[in-house]
């Protein structure tokens, strides 16, 4: 009995030193790397966030048809309390006066010294500044004509208030109160708004849109310098503003100088000469209260000074002698028109 112990027990010794000896020289051949580095286990942090939890993400098609429903509910919603409003409220409707027009027949008339008044039914149209009624001189009956034209395609009295509506109206009304300022005795005589206007003009001289060309082509250039199959930017600009610019220096303002307003270097306009600055704006307060006007509007809408004074030159009845009614033989056009003028300031 002892010896079956004592064998049992060493047996299990050595049956245990060896299976111990065994997987531990598999296991060292299995696990070695190329790295001797021990490595470091992972440390968990604590959970901070507080708040709710993220809602479950859904499809995108679903969440757009969850708002287009919320924003169709708070449109309903906000009708009803527009409607609402409109039921309780007994003023609203006062608003539908001024969707239609009070008047129905729009007519020129001529007094005996030739003054002509243009009329909605039987009331005069009005200056809006100074509430007198709007005149227009003998010599432009066809201005006259306009306005009714203007006034006539209007369709309720709030297009009255928009001034882009009413461009000629506007233009008469500015000439307008100047001749009733400059019409008075020398003593009274008042010249606030033709200094106001030329004070406004002057600076477009320096930065008029007639002058500013493209820099020349260089080696840098998409054209790579060589722009002899095509014309360049700066030679369509050139050609274009040299004929407007020889003809205010030759009957004009004879002898004047006028210069690029950007250098090729640089971005920053050049201030034109003082003498032409000073004799350009002494050309302009010896201007009458029409043309000045139309200068003013036709300035603003070009953003060119020069090319407003072409064109008032063309056109007004103060510079006959000097206008040129020649055939245009491409256009068919007579002299200087709203076409040539549009091209000279936007072609850039």
């Amino acid at each position: 009995m002892s010896l079956k112990l004592v064998f049992n027990f060493s047996s299990s010794s050595l049956f245990s030193k060896a299976h111990r000896a065994v997987p531990s020289l598999s296991l060292r051949s299995k696990s070695q790397g190329l790295h001797v580095s021990s490595p470091n286990n992972a440390i968990p942090l604590p959970i901070i966030a507080t708040g709710p939890p993220p809602r479950v993400p859904v499809p995108a098609n679903s969440e757009q048809k969850n708002r287009r429903k919320l924003q169709a509910a708070l449109t309903e919603h906000s009708q009803h309390l527009k409607n609402d409003r409109t039921k309780l409220t007994p003023r609203a409707k006062s608003g539908d006066k001024l969707k239609k027009r009070f008047w129905k027949d729009v007519s020129v008339r001529t007094d005996s010294e030739g003054i002509h008044e243009v009329y909605l039914d039987a009331r005069p149209i009005r200056n809006p500044t100074n509430k007198k009624t709007l005149s227009i001189p003998s010599s432009k009956p066809h201005l006259a004509s306009a306005i009714a034209l203007e006034w006539d395609l209007l369709t309720s009295v709030q297009d009255t208030l928009r001034s882009h509506l009413l461009p000629l109206t506007s233009i008469a009304s500015r000439a307008h109160d100047m001749l009733l300022e400059e019409s008075a005795d020398a003593s009274a005589r008042n010249t606030k708004t033709r200094d106001e206007i030329v004070a406004s003009l002057l600076p477009y001289l320096n930065t008029d849109t007639l002058l500013c060309w493209a820099p020349p082509s260089t080696a840098f250039s998409p054209d790579g310098g060589d722009a002899q199959h095509l014309p360049s930017l700066r030679d369509l600009e050139i050609r274009v503003a040299q004929p407007i610019i020889d003809f205010l220096t030759t009957y004009i303002w004879r002898g004047i100088k006028l210069v690029p307003a950007l250098d090729s270097n640089s971005i920053i306009p050049v201030d034109q000469p003082t003498e032409s600055q000073a004799i350009i704006r002494s050309w302009m307060l010896g201007l009458s209260p029409w043309d000045l006007a139309g200068l003013e509007r036709a300035t603003l809408a070009g953003k060119s000074l020069l090319v407003g004074v072409r064109l008032l030159v063309e056109w007004s009845e103060s510079f006959r002698s000097t206008q040129q009614w020649r055939p245009n033989d491409e256009s068919g056009e007579m002299g200087f028109g709203i076409e040539a003028a549009a091209e000279a300031c936007s072609l850039e």
